[in-house]
């Protein structure tokens, strides 16, 4: 063999030892990886505030260091404006980023699951999304008036992500609809508090029964993760391409669908009345006790709807059509019900005022009719409507018979 051949081939066998001890150094586990998003998804807890579940992006900078977690959902109770701002519907949020670890204690303390969707973001996107945190996480930049369905942690989240991907969510997310409405979400989620539920079905007024798209179904951290998982970018690449369960569940779920209980509350409502109708004639004082109480609770529920629709920034508990079945007229029904507890008649004002109160909840029936009221709230008007009409039927005959005594 000549020496020049031989001079080649161990300057290729140098070669070929510099290119594997370079793959070596680059696959060893202190080499730097690329910087990948996550979003994390929080399952509801037993807190009222954590019914709805909860998300946040994580940031992996493929450093060896921790990944980042960046929360819009902290707030502070002890701030002197919190009550306030709760009432008036102006809460105040922050954007917090801390060590996902830490972010993950406290679900993993309350039994709360959590999983992570790794996306297929380009490094363009990825830097983008970075900085955008790291520049709203700042103190200056962290706050934000919070609006329970339109503008919560969820929604920032989702809106994070497709203005780093240059409208990407927007654009798929809201051409397809599942009919689900806020109302429907926030019954469902509410319901293994049933007197949370109860009062989001009743406070919550026609605005919160529009079909949402299913970019408007991002306001509830788990739909805006099922929506991602359909997610395609230009080139048909699907937008998760991981998930990874970091925390099991171990609370009970809420109901995957929206309950209806229209019959529920037909029967129900028709059970009291027959029932007021039969005490009517065997105990008529304690008529007057259950009447006291009824016409107490429906004032008072219809003082806080009025309240919340000329006195609040609760939108979607405006022109409540409820009140026509809780006015707060009732309450200038009290004084009579007082009398008939202590064997005395009503009055005329207020059989005047209880004719009244009848005729608003028969009004609010009716409206069911017209395809313009769009309400969901057939389930109050089967409970409530036969209630008003046994009661006014008591009391005028209670009425009748004393005057004619006299």
């Amino acid at each position: 063999m000549r020496k020049t051949d031989r001079t080649a081939r161990r300057g290729l066998g140098l070669w070929a030892a510099a290119c594997l001890l370079l793959a070596a150094l680059l696959a060893a586990p202190g080499s730097e990886a690329a910087p990948r998003i996550g979003v994390l998804t929080m399952e509801p807890g037993e807190v009222f505030f954590e019914r709805f579940g909860h998300n946040a992006i994580v940031v992996d900078r493929g450093d060896g260091s921790e990944p980042t977690s960046y929360n819009f959902g902290v707030f502070d109770p002890t701030e002197p404006d919190f009550v306030a701002r709760f009432i008036a519907g102006t809460m105040r949020y922050r954007l917090v980023a801390l060590p996902l670890s830490r972010d993950l204690a406290q679900y993993r303390a309350s039994g709360r699951g959590v999983r992570v969707q790794w996306l297929d973001l380009d490094p363009e996107e990825v830097q983008a999304l970075m900085a955008m945190l790291a520049v709203n996480a700042r103190p200056e930049n962290a706050a934000y008036d919070y609006q329970y369905f339109t503008d919560n942690c969820s929604t920032r989240v989702r809106d994070a992500l497709d203005a780093a991907t240059g409208g990407l969510l927007r654009r798929q997310l809201t051409v397809s609809s599942q009919g689900i409405t806020h109302r429907m979400e926030a019954v469902r989620l509410a319901l293994p508090a049933p007197w949370m539920a109860a009062g989001f079905h009743l406070g919550l007024a026609a605005e919160a029964d529009r079909p949402l798209s299913r970019w408007d179904e991002g306001f509830i951290p788990m739909r805006l993760a099922e929506s991602l998982e359909g997610v395609r970018r230009a080139d048909g690449r699907p937008l998760v391409v991981a998930v990874e369960e970091l925390l099991p569940h171990r609370l009970t779920l809420p109901p995957r669908e929206y309950p209806l209980l229209r019959i529920e509350a037909m029967l129900l409502g028709l059970a009291l009345a027959i029932a007021v109708v039969w005490l009517g004639r065997r105990a008529p004082r304690v008529v007057a006790g259950i009447a006291g109480l009824f016409w107490l609770g429906a004032g008072l529920a219809g003082l806080l709807m009025a309240f919340l629709w000329f006195g609040t920034g609760h939108h979607f508990a405006h022109a409540n059509e409820n009140l026509f079945l809780l006015s707060p007229l009732a309450l200038a029904l009290l004084p009579g019900a007082v009398r008939a507890l202590r064997g005395r008649p009503p009055g005329r004002v207020f059989e005047m005022v209880l004719m009244l109160v009848l005729v608003l909840a028969a009004f609010g029936a009716f409206l069911k009719l017209m395809p313009f009221m769009r309400q969901e709230n057939v389930e109050w008007v089967f409970l409530l409507l036969p209630l008003h009409w046994a009661l006014a039927r008591h009391f005028r005959k209670l009425a009748g018979a004393t005057r004619a005594a006299g």
